[in-house]
């Protein structure tokens, strides 16, 4: 059978694939794993979700099944996922819960949990809690059942911890902010006005079934347009649960997470915050930042695509910035997993210190000509070891030499091999990637 938790959490069609039965019962699960873990206490968790309409019955059943086994609930209502995990260790709780399901369209949802101190659950934590699910269990009864209680500061307790790791005031920035009807609907553009920017906010009115509809961060001609209608200095969009953000420049150039990574490497580097001046990204970062970094002295560590992976090698490594193309960008000193809010702080912060504009302070980074074909094969395996795949490959690379790169990566869900090529031209990398494509899909 397939594992039911994937890189992030539980993710399904809402009221189909995942059902308030089945939130119940991975709940339910959780608080009594955390309870075998540590017997001392009550389990304590903190729950949050984004406004998708679903999201408010599968908060009512993740908080019956706390409760049924158990666990206090401090519910915090629709706030970014990071400031669920920051919750999750100021207020010293044992789990998280953030119901969300990020980017994906309004009728999906999900089930995020971090432990302890706001981090991501290990994978073995998430075996151990499906192995629970739907087993038996001595159910509490009387005052031994788990309490609620809401927690009415929550978004006020979040906001002033990003303002007090934010370095710089942003007093004369203006900046439009896209907030996808989701999670940072409040909290973003009261974090960003309080900070001292002027702020626009647009896609900030959630009803429930318009999160990423056409907006945010998967949609980032909507606050390029408005930077420009509106003359600002930049613009910055979120997901539906804000753990990530993109940036566009006062044109309505994109500024991806490769570069947003380049510019806060750099700002960290000068303020003494960089340690051992490395940075952690994955694999399929451009290599463009690789060569910005390489110029800029900061050593770059790679990892395989996910966040997870990220974190992990931060967590290794004593770390200070580490993060993904798509916007990702993980700060381990001021939070526990990607937080597009804190991201959009720094950013800003590096413009106000530097009186730069964002393009400026983009273009440390050019980013290669990137072209990615999905190949489907009727093995992977038979792929990776196919002779004529590695000598295609061998000869793609002498050809770019140290101006491009090739990368071969199979699919973890379906028989896929991802073929990706970088140049200096657009030209050059999509005939290099078509050729690789063409003797990978030979294979037999």
């Amino acid at each position: 059978m397939a594992r039911l938790f994937g890189t992030d959490g539980v993710r399904g069609l809402a009221n189909a694939d995942l059902t308030p039965e089945l939130a119940m019962s991975v709940a339910a699960a959780a608080a009594r794993v955390l309870a075998e873990h540590d017997r001392s206490h009550r389990p304590v968790a903190v729950v949050g979700r984004d406004p998708r309409a679903s999201s408010e019955m599968l908060d009512a059943a993740v908080t019956a099944g706390l409760t049924s086994a158990g666990a206090d609930v401090l519910r915090v209502g629709a706030l970014p996922t990071p400031a669920v995990a920051h919750l999750v260790a100021a207020l010293g709780a044992d789990i998280g819960v953030m119901i969300s399901a990020s980017h994906n369209a309004m009728p999906d949802n999900g089930i995020k949990l971090f432990a302890a101190g706001g981090h991501k659950l290990p994978d073995e934590v998430e075996d151990e809690i499906e192995q629970l699910m739907g087993t038996g269990f001595e159910r509490p009864t009387g005052a031994a059942i788990g309490r609620v209680r809401d927690v009415p500061d929550a978004e006020t307790q979040y906001v002033e911890h990003l303002l007090k790791v934010t370095p710089h005031r942003l007093d004369g920035l203006k900046v439009v902010v896209d907030c996808a009807n989701g999670a940072a609907s409040v909290a973003a553009p009261d974090a960003y006005r309080r900070a001292g920017a002027e702020v626009i906010a647009i896609n900030a009115t959630p009803d429930g079934l318009n999160i990423n509809a056409g907006c945010g961060s998967t949609h980032i001609d909507v606050v390029a347009a408005a930077v420009r209608e509106h003359g600002a200095d930049l613009g910055i969009a979120h997901d539906g649960d804000a753990d990530r953000c993109l940036a566009v420049d006062a044109e309505g150039a994109i500024v991806d997470g490769d570069q947003i990574l380049a510019i806060l490497a750099l700002a960290m580097r000068d303020a003494g915050e960089l340690y051992e001046d490395t940075l952690v990204a994955t694999v399929m970062s451009n290599l463009g930042l690789h060569l910005a970094m390489r110029e800029a002295g900061i050593r770059l560590r790679t990892t395989a695509v996910g966040d997870r992976y990220v974190l992990q090698d931060l967590k290794a490594g004593g770390y200070s910035l580490g993060g993904e193309q798509s916007g990702h960008v993980v700060l381990p000193a001021h939070a526990t997993t990607g937080d597009g809010l804190l991201t959009a702080l720094r950013l800003m912060a590096r413009m106000a210190e530097t009186g730069k504009s964002l393009a400026d302070l983009a273009s440390v980074m050019r980013r290669l000509p990137q072209v990615l074909i999905n190949v489907k094969v009727t093995d992977k395996a038979a792929v990776a070891k196919a002779t004529s795949v590695s000598e295609a490959v061998a000869e793609v690379e002498a050809e770019l030499g140290d101006t491009g790169r090739v990368l071969l990566r199979p699919s973890g869900t379906e028989q896929l091999v991802r073929v990706m090529v970088e140049a200096t031209s657009h030209e050059q990398a999509e005939s290099a990637a078509q050729r690789l494509a063409g003797v990978v899909s030979s294979v037999h």
